[in-house]
């Protein structure tokens, strides 16, 4: 007996020996922290009506609406709708997509060609990059979907893609009005990556680095358990095209979240606190990368909310 209890003894202490490496393994992914100012462009699956417009004495085309047919042409770009509105004909008939269902309208000559300006088929916008995971050669960005400003909605989109850009201006934030970045993309044909997925939390593709940025080193990724409330500190761009890296306080630890505070007097006075456009800047601390700014508070804009690297990358693939 006791020589079984002594077996089992060392058999427990053998499998502790075997499993702690792995552990210490699994903790030890890396990835590396960005802080970049991006521009966003993607393309719509078809065209998209963005406001109510009249097109006959009857019917009208509905905010949300996609054009996939004009005259029983394919109409996937504003291009192609365009070309086919060059015939002379008196009426013409839209094939669209309505609430998810087919339907057929037939629309003045005269009123449909006044309706280009209330159509689209790309939608933009700005944010931070992330990270890069150098392993797989893939990245995330924002923490949070991409909604279109004028359809209020997270666009079907047949693809898109990120560019470096830089900051010219910035409109601070002040408690009810949230700031923002005014930037353009330094190179429309040098693009950092494509994005594969829009979703709840962020945007995903494969890194191209156009631009051979010099990358820093990767870093340890933070379990959730190990962040503390605390100082901690962000990646992020907010002049020029330079990262700058600002400090901060974790303020409080929920599971797939935490709040933070803007500390660093150099950044609350350029910024008034966080900004629209500084969605998925990276959050580290004691050396580990934990996460990524998501949102602001909008009456107090110094403080916000930040997502685990964990849950944002849930979706990643």
């Amino acid at each position: 007996m006791g020589w079984n209890k002594s077996f089992k003894t060392l058999l427990a202490l053998v499998l502790m020996l075997c499993l702690v490496p792995g552990i210490s393994l699994a903790n030890e992914e890396t990835l590396i922290p960005m802080g970049d100012s991006i521009g966003i462009q993607m393309d719509l699956s078809g065209i998209y009506v963005t406001s109510d417009v009249k097109v006959s004495q009857q019917e009208w085309l509905k905010k949300g609406d996609i054009i996939r047919q004009l005259n029983g042409t394919d109409t996937k770009q504003l291009v192609h709708f365009e070309r086919a509105l060059q015939k002379d004909r008196a009426t013409m008939v839209l094939d669209i997509l309505r609430n998810g269902k087919n339907e057929t309208i037939e629309a003045d000559t005269s009123l449909i060609k006044r309706v280009t300006p209330f159509l689209k088929d790309r939608t933009e916008g700005t944010g931070t990059l992330t990270y890069v995971d150098p392993e797989s050669g893939t990245y995330g960005a924002l923490g949070h979907q991409i909604i279109d400003s004028t359809l209020q909605s997270a666009p079907s989109f047949e693809k898109g893609a990120i560019y470096l850009s830089e900051i010219s201006q910035i409109k601070k934030s002040s408690p009810g009005i949230p700031g923002y970045k005014i930037s353009s993309i330094i190179d429309q044909n040098k693009f950092l990556g494509n994005i594969q997925i829009n979703s709840v939390y962020g945007i995903f593709g494969h890194w191209k680095n156009a631009h051979n940025k010099v990358l820093s080193e990767p870093l340890e990724i933070m379990q959730p358990f190990e962040l503390m409330i605390g100082p901690a500190e962000i990646y992020t761009t907010v002049e020029g095209s330079t990262v700058e890296k600002f400090s901060i306080q974790i303020t409080k630890i929920e599971e797939e979240q935490f709040h933070i505070l803007l500390t660093d007097q150099k950044l609350l006075s350029k910024t008034g606190g966080i900004l629209q456009g500084m969605s998925g800047s990276p959050i580290i601390q004691n050396g580990k990368f934990v996460g990524a700014i998501t949102h602001m508070f909008v009456d107090e804009p110094e403080k916000g909310a930040a997502l685990f690297l964990k849950t944002m990358r849930t979706n990643e693939k």
